[in-house]
């Protein structure tokens, strides 16, 4: 598994790390460009999720059709080109139009949906939690460099390097990431991409996806510029020793998380609570007068996201049919995107026109409000997978098979195997063998 799933978590790693690099520090850099505003520089920040929120859905359908492969490479080619706009911008509307295009390279859908081609399901929790924990490595080591690199050689050469990781990321695709199974569908002409959001349980998932990503931006918008601010009085330099601690306790977090949502089928809980301590968090960032309790505060949102983030790519993939998770994917990640770019526009609107206890306390609001949404998801029904060897099933009786205990099945072309999806407590695998052998 770790073969198959680590060259794809390097690329959204490098893809992530160029982007992280410059979330700690880019609200307080922009607010110094030509004709900035702190509305233009909350857009600047979550401006990258707006056009995420375009192409996510598109690139997951267009890779449902042509590829994964090829889909990726697009991706990262405009991920690249944006980089290379914000590197030389010498404005705020240039640096817009840049960020705007890194995230029209919507590929974090393309690449959870290949994941799950690659890996069975009953590990695909641990791929997605190896996805998770590289994205957060990400995060580590760009809360602690971004900082001091953006404080010693400019914002530019941040964005510089990001370039760098698109290079790097694209020769990964072609030389290290397997090609996909191809998968022949078996499912009736009237199944729909809208019939995603017909189903309750990925409806869910895809806000509490949004909701997650939204107070991320939120954060990221907020943190630095209050640190900086005559609140605390900290130099740009010294941001890291906030992020650091911050994403040392996320980390911890997430294998405990991960092993507790996916291993005990106990996501809902993890989810409530990861959505307490993001309460929490704003609370104390918006009321607090110490700075060492604002670092808590920081050190709790971390958590929080940690807590949540391998486990909603994993619920999302299992909720899923088989021909539509890149299209799932996509449309949750699209959401999520629009719920970061409306989050970091928020933000910058709330501080030029509210102070910092009015922000923290109003996104608190909010966020409680989403934990009684919370309340009524299920966790998800326990599955097993039954692998045939083609030749041993009689595909007349599989397609004539109905039950309310078989979710789905398909039929992997590339190795030649029939997967059949069905409830672990409710069918016998003999039981099930026995109806559709040949």
């Amino acid at each position: 598994m770790f073969k198959k799933v680590f060259p794809l978590s390097a690329i959204l790693s490098l893809r992530f790390l160029g982007l992280f690099l410059v979330l700690p520090v880019i609200s307080v850099y922009a607010l110094e460009l030509e004709g900035s505003t702190p509305l233009l520089v909350g857009i600047v920040v979550g401006g990258y999720a707006l056009t995420q929120a375009i192409f996510q859905v598109p690139f997951g359908a267009m890779s449902d059709k042509i590829g994964r492969k090829p889909t990726l490479l697009v991706g990262l080619l405009i991920f690249l080109v944006g980089s290379i706009i914000c590197a030389f911008t010498a404005d705020i509307y240039t640096l817009m139009i840049g960020r705007f295009l890194q995230g029209a390279g919507a590929i974090g859908s393309v690449i959870a949906a290949m994941i799950s081609d690659l890996v069975e399901e009953e590990i695909r929790g641990k791929a997605m939690a190896i996805m998770g924990a590289s994205i957060a490595m990400s995060f580590a080591l760009a809360m602690g460099l971004g900082p001091v690199l953006g404080a010693k050689f400019g914002v530019e050469f941040l964005f510089v390097l990001t370039a760098i990781f698109a290079v790097l990321a694209i020769v990964l695709l072609f030389t290290k990431v397997p090609t996909p199974p191809k998968i022949k569908h078996t499912y009736h002409a009237a199944a729909r991409t809208s019939d995603i959001l017909k189903d309750p349980n990925l409806l869910n998932m895809i806000i509490i996806n949004a909701m997650q990503k939204g107070l991320m931006t939120i954060a990221f918008v907020l943190i630095p510029i209050i640190l900086t601010s005559s609140d605390f009085a900290w130099q740009k330099s010294d941001l890291y020793m906030a992020y650091m601690p911050a994403m040392v306790f996320g980390l911890v977090a997430m294998g405990p998380a991960a092993v507790f949502g996916e291993k005990y089928n106990k996501p809902k809980q993890i989810f409530l609570l990861s959505i307490v301590l993001f309460i929490g968090s704003f609370l104390i960032m918006g009321l607090t007068a110490s700075s060492t309790v604002f670092i808590v505060g920081v050190v709790m949102f971390f958590i929080a996201f940690n807590m949540m983030e391998p486990l909603v790519q994993s619920m999302i993939t299992k909720f899923a049919k088989v021909h539509q998770k890149g299209a799932a994917l996509g449309i949750a990640n699209s959401v999520a995107y629009f719920a970061t770019f409306i989050g970091g526009t928020s933000a910058g609107l709330l501080l030029g026109y509210s102070d910092r206890e009015t922000i923290g306390i109003s996104v608190a609001v909010v966020a409680t409000i989403w934990l009684l949404w919370t309340l009524k998801l299920q966790n998800p029904t326990k599955h097993s997978h039954l692998y045939l060897p083609l030749a041993d099933v009689d595909l007349s009786k599989l397609k004539g098979f109905e039950s309310a205990h078989v979710a789905e099945w398909y039929i992997n072309d590339t190795e030649k195997i029939v997967i059949v999806k069905y409830v672990t407590d409710a069918i016998q695998k003999e039981d099930l063998i026995a109806k559709i052998a040949k």
